[in-house]
């Protein structure tokens, strides 16, 4: 494999910045999984995130006590965009809070309008 087979990840919003602040064990985790990704594979950690559209998916982590979350969509050109990365609060366990569903939607539909513009 080389350079040319790999995909290239886009940053939506501020997803970037919210992986670079998790402790370094999850960065590193989420970093070997969205390589995976690039490769045309599935990270085990990855499963689908229902309620978006088709392709997109979640790698979660987690780390002594807590939950991180990284969203990312796939089937979207030739790019990976990931979507949204954040600590799992929600009080209603294991479901999402709407805010974060709601973000990731809104940021799902800015990826398909970047993408217009890559062609």
């Amino acid at each position: 494999m080389n350079e040319k087979d790999i995909t290239p990840v886009v940053w939506v919003g501020d997803a970037r910045e919210q992986v670079q602040s998790f402790p370094k064990a999850v960065r590193a985790d989420i970093g070997a999984a969205l390589y995976d990704v690039q490769l045309g594979e599935k990270p085990p950690k990855a499963k689908p995130f229902k309620g978006v559209a088709s392709g997109v998916l979640e790698i979660v982590t987690r780390f002594e006590t807590d939950t991180y979350r990284t969203v990312y969509a796939v089937k979207i050109g030739q790019r990976v965009y990931v979507l949204h990365a954040f600590q799992k609060k929600s009080p209603k366990g294991k479901k999402t809070a709407s805010l974060d569903v709601e973000m990731i939607t809104r940021r799902y539909k800015e990826a398909l309008r970047m993408e217009k513009e890559y062609e």
